[in-house]
Order: structure tokens, then C-alpha cells, then sequence
């Protein structure tokens, strides 16, 4: 069982997803907005955030970053009613893990704090149920442990990040639309503009180039996509 903090404006949704995470096994505690999220994070108890971006006092996205300054590593994850790419790109870039567009079901947001409560658990120390590491080139990508490696150095990705690369990997060579990885990495349903595939892309090329400045393996196919280039 997880102790996870929803914040959100909207009283109702509160009570819906409070309802939800509860049957799900998960002890609740809520916000009605980023300024006193902060408050009930200095406590240090709380295991996941859950955080709408449209909030009075203190939004989202400056709720994420107050934490990210700070140190605080707490797994987050962005609601948000915004379909534009830039803010959501913005809410990754500040150090959300993930993020779910609204409207959404709850099946799909308890997968997605489930996925995010499970990779927190593997690097606190937790064992992994199984050993299922894949190895592209230089690349490795442990499935169960939920991490990247580049040439034996471990690679910081959000969930997205990591989806992303696994979804070009599995096909080397071969050239996937935006619209294809972004079924591969969202694949929920949610409205996301396909031009965000192009942020995601470029944040990950940004990191593997800090590790490897001579990095090219992820290619880009004027017209058509991206691909993961063969060594």
C-alpha cells in the first residue's frame, strides 16, 4: 500500500479519484492546491503525487519545480486538461515523471501511478520480481528494474522517456510515424498533439549526448519519423 497525494482544485474529481485510489489498496491524502501540497510534503511521508496543472495559489508546474529545486525526488505525475504539447512538455521538463490528459479513466491512471510506484520500489531496493534485461548496441534496458543504461552509465528517464526508447528498439532500423510511438508510449486513448513525439526525442538525445557526445543511434526521417539507426 502506497500513501499518494492528489491535489487538485475540483472537490469533486477529488472524491472520485480518492474513491478510486482507496480501492485500489492506496491511502489518500488530498490538496486543494500546490500551496498546501507543499506544506503536507514536508511531512515526508507521502510515496506519489498526483497534481492537476489549473490550480489557484500554487499550479502544477510550479508545485513540480519547488520540489525538483529542493532535491525532492518523489515520484509525480501531471493532470492535465491542456492538449497543447508545450505544456506538457513543460510539466516533464520541470521533472514530472508522467503525466495523464484529462478526460481519463481510472484504470489507466492507477496503471500509470502503479508503473511509477513500482520503479520508486526497484530503486529503493526492493527486489525485482524477475531479471529481464534487453541489450540493443550499447543500449541496455532493464524491464524489470524499469532503467536505462548508455555504454554501462545509468540514463535518468521519465516513464514516457523510457517507453519511447523501448518502442524504437524493438525495431531497429525500421521507421515509426509520430503517430505509431505515440500510440506505443501513450496507447490510452488521451489526446496529445503528435508534434510532442518531436520534444520527447530531442530531451532524450539531449541526455544521451551528456553521457556519449558522439551518440547518433536515434535518427530522424525527414517526412516519415524516427528510428533506431543499426550500429
Amino acid at each position: 500500500m502506497a500513501r499518494i497525494l492528489l491535489v487538485d482544485d475540483d472537490a469533486g474529481l477529488l472524491a472520485v479519484l480518492a474513491l478510486a485510489f482507496g480501492d485500489a489498496n492506496h491511502e489518500v491524502v488530498t490538496a486543494p492546491d500546490g500551496r498546501e501540497a507543499l506544506d503536507r510534503l514536508a511531512r515526508g511521508d507521502i510515496d506519489l503525487l498526483v497534481t492537476d496543472v489549473n490550480m489557484p495559489k500554487l499550479d502544477g508546474f510550479a508545485l513540480v519545480r519547488a520540489l525538483r529545486q529542493r532535491g525532492d525526488d518523489l515520484p509525480i505525475l501531471v493532470l492535465t486538461a491542456r492538449d497543447d504539447e508545450i505544456d506538457e512538455a513543460l510539466g516533464l521538463e520541470l521533472g514530472a515523471d508522467d503525466y495523464v490528459t484529462k478526460p481519463f479513466s481510472n484504470r489507466v491512471l492507477l496503471s500509470r501511478v502503479a508503473a511509477l510506484l513500482r520503479r520508486q520500489a526497484v530503486r529503493g531496493g526492493a527486489p525485482a520480481e524477475a531479471v529481464a534485461v534487453r541489450h540493443v548496441g550499447a543500449l541496455e534496458l532493464d524491464d524489470a528494474r524499469l532503467e536505462v543504461r548508455w555504454r554501462g552509465n545509468a540514463l535518468q528517464t521519465t516513464m514516457t522517456e523510457l517507453r519511447l526508447l523501448d518502442a524504437l528498439t524493438r525495431r531497429p532500423g525500421i521507421v515509426l510515424s509520430r503517430d505509431a510511438l505515440l500510440e506505443r508510449i501513450r496507447g490510452d486513448g488521451t489526446v496529445v498533439a503528435p508534434r510532442i513525439i518531436d520534444t520527447y526525442v530531442n530531451r532524450l538525445r539531449r541526455k544521451l549526448e551528456a553521457i556519449d557526445p558522439e551518440f547518433d543511434r536515434i535518427e530522424t526521417v525527414v517526412g516519415a519519423g524516427y528510428r533506431w539507426r543499426d550500429a
